[in-house]
């Protein structure tokens, strides 16, 4: 008996490598579908000391934990020139729990004070290398990056930080000093890509 082989493919989504520190902001003009019903891009939300991007979504219990520190580092950033967008990149869960329906709901419940909008087929977190939600990336008024990583050291406490590692950068960006710590592991839920 005469053996026959068959080749076997195995796909998988594989998404960019992480944007590394120094690199420029990708898909400034992609445009997003925003909660309000507009679209919106990168570029609208840009500030004039710098931009503020979360891969973030509804469910994460990782986001459910830090979502609260979104919005009070929006209250105290976004006035002084640090424009902020929160993205939702579960395209494999846009037809349920993260439908831009249930995505309203969720920013009004959760006081968001910011634009938070839909990344169709997950282009924008595979353009950033984003795989975390909450993934954060904090660009300077030249669009550069100059931070990466988690908001802080606790996500179960906001009261127990130790290192508010996004504060700290975004407080060093605005005074024109260098960031001390530019990198830090996100942690959270993979994104859903499609």
């Amino acid at each position: 008996m005469k053996k026959i082989l068959i080749p076997i493919l195995f796909l998988t989504y594989i998404s960019a490598a992480e944007l590394e520190i120094g690199s420029g902001m990708p898909g400034m003009n992609y445009k997003l579908k925003d909660i309000s019903g507009n679209t919106t891009t990168l570029a609208d939300v840009k500030g004039n000391k710098g931009t503020l991007v979360i891969f973030s979504c509804n469910t994460c219990p990782w986001v459910i934990r830090w979502e609260d520190r979104y919005v009070s580092i929006a209250d105290k950033y976004t006035p002084k020139g640090i424009g902020v967008i929160a993205v939702n990149s579960n395209a494999g869960r846009f037809d349920g729990d993260d439908s831009l329906e249930k995505m309203v709901k969720h920013a009004k419940k959760n006081d968001y004070n910011f634009p938070y909008a839909q990344d169709p087929r997950s282009q924008l977190a595979s353009n950033f290398g984003a795989t975390k939600t909450p993934h954060i990336y904090l660009f300077d008024n030249n669009d550069v990056l100059v931070y990466r990583g988690a908001i802080d050291d606790n996500a179960r406490d906001a009261r127990s930080v130790d290192e508010p590692y996004l504060a700290n950068a975004i407080d060093q960006l605005i005074a024109g000093n260098p960031i001390e710590k530019p990198i830090s592991k996100a942690i959270g839920c993979g994104i859903k890509f499609p």
